[in-house]
């Protein structure tokens, strides 16, 4: 005899023979009752079904593979709140040895038996609060002075990520952008100078640009700030925004000079869930020593029945991902971070010389500093093409891959480029299979009789529609 209540959604009912199967997802409104588990968890996992693979959205800059065991591992504290650190005191104590590991892999010069350094939800809140605590040093020091501190500025190049916008609006802090060209791909170091006064709080240096993945030169840099400095008599600093570059750097270009070993870098931001290797969010902010980090800036509550001192923006965040940084730190160890992002480099650069390899396409820079390739077609090329890249990025997902499109910055905005991430579990092999995908679609597109929309509204100078995704992949 069949149940008479087979049909109403109970455990008895396979996920597909349920009635809420018929109904469609909610929208506007919470449903009226319950629905179990296994049919909630298959209509959102249906909500996504359509979308990129993960491994496949070679666009973003964050971490979409992780092992078996630090997926299991974070898993199992997704119910932890970081902030509750009496409760949890070892999370605490495992997010202090992780600032002291970074600290040191960018060389800090601090005696201090735990280094001075604050967890954020990703490198845009650590970049704000390098960016802060540098606004408030130079508040101070204006004070001091008896002078004004209500026009402050910064410096930082056109190939901006937006958190530097978003810095400069929220706090009323002048952004004062230094120009890419063709000439000065990085950051022009002389530009930059002459664009500081005795209001600039800082000077912001980018390493693993996310338009390019260039580096700029930090070196010469500190160079300029230190005449700069003796020249004034000003205490300019310089902020790096290390959201790429932080976890590459120390293990491929060790020699290389652009941390805590320059008299004026202060302050150094990164984020862990990028080439850090974690899942999103994770980011770090590390300063030189303690008495860079204004105190003002750690806050105290009694809450959750202890004082909790915190440096953040943001209050409650996940105790997750520290569990998971900790984990590859101990996983990987130096030589295991060091193979991976070798690896990631030599498959960019296998990837950069295919590119540069094909008649449509040339790299947009010679160098390839982190493994980032980003290109652009040929003037001539594009002078009689059919076609944008913007096409060629539609028709690359059409077969799963995220693959961007965009315009440069300012200056150079006339420039239409693609990027590809090449990430931890992105392959040899599945780089290849994307080389096939961007040859066979290309010479599709080389045989159009007519010009695509996208070539008719360039060659009209028509803004092109906005895509649904964020170039910078953050």
């Amino acid at each position: 005899m069949i149940d008479p209540n087979y049909r109403e959604g109970d455990a008895k009912s396979e996920a597909f023979g349920q009635d809420a199967m018929l109904k469609p997802a909610p929208v506007e409104k919470i449903p009226d009752g319950p629905t179990t588990p296994q049919v909630a968890y298959q209509m959102v996992k249906d909500e996504t079904y359509a979308q990129t693979q993960p491994r496949l959205n070679l666009a973003t800059f964050v971490t979409t593979y992780m092992d078996d065991y630090a997926t299991k591992l974070m898993n199992e504290a997704i119910n932890i709140n970081y902030i509750d650190e009496t409760e949890y005191p070892r999370v605490a104590v495992m997010c202090q040895k992780c600032i002291n590991i970074m600290a040191n892999l960018w060389n800090t010069p601090e005696t201090n038996k735990w280094k001075t350094g604050a967890l954020a939800i990703g490198s845009s809140e650590a970049c704000m609060l390098g960016a802060i605590a540098a606004w408030k040093r130079w508040i101070e020091r204006r004070k001091k002075a008896g002078k004004p501190y209500d026009k402050p500025n910064f410096v930082i190049s056109a190939g901006y990520q937006v958190v530097w916008e978003k810095f400069a609006t929220l706090w009323n802090i002048e952004m004062r952008q230094v120009p890419l060209s063709l000439e000065h791909t990085t950051l022009d170091v002389d530009a930059a100078i002459k664009m500081c006064d005795e209001n600039t709080i800082c000077v912001v240096a980018i390493e693993g640009v996310t338009w390019t993945g260039l580096n700029d030169d930090v070196e010469a840099l500190d160079a300029a700030v230190d005449k700069y400095n003796a020249e004034t008599g000003n205490e300019l600093c310089i902020h790096i925004d290390a959201a790429t570059g932080g976890f590459i750097l120390p293990f491929l270009f060790p020699e290389k000079k652009w941390d805590f070993r320059l008299n004026n870098v202060l302050s150094i931001s990164t984020s862990g869930h990028k080439f850090g290797l974690v899942y999103p969010g994770l980011g770090w902010v590390i300063w030189k020593d303690k008495k860079y980090l204004p105190a003002d800036m750690a806050f105290t509550v009694d809450y959750l029945g202890a004082e909790v001192t915190q440096v953040g923006l943001n209050y409650s965040r996940p105790a997750a991902q520290i569990l998971g940084q900790y984990y590859q730190f101990i996983r990987l160890g130096f030589e295991g971070y060091k193979n991976v992002q070798y690896n990631s480099l030599q498959i960019a650069k296998y990837l950069h010389g295919q590119i540069a390899a094909m008649p449509e396409f040339q790299p947009y820079s010679e160098e390839v500093p982190n493994p980032i390739v980003t290109w652009l077609m040929k003037p001539d090329v594009q002078k009689d093409a059919k076609w944008t890249l913007y096409d060629l990025q539609d028709k690359l997902a059409q077969k799963g891959w995220m693959v961007p499109a965009y315009a440069m910055p300012v200056n150079i905005e006339n420039m239409v480029v693609m990027r590809v991430l090449c990430k931890q579990g992105f392959s040899r092999d599945m780089c290849d299979q994307l080389l096939n995908d961007i040859k066979s679609y290309v010479a599709e597109l080389n045989q159009l009789e007519y010009p695509t929309p996208t070539r008719i509204a360039m060659e009209k100078n028509i803004p092109l529609p906005k895509k649904s995704f964020n170039h910078t992949g953050k």
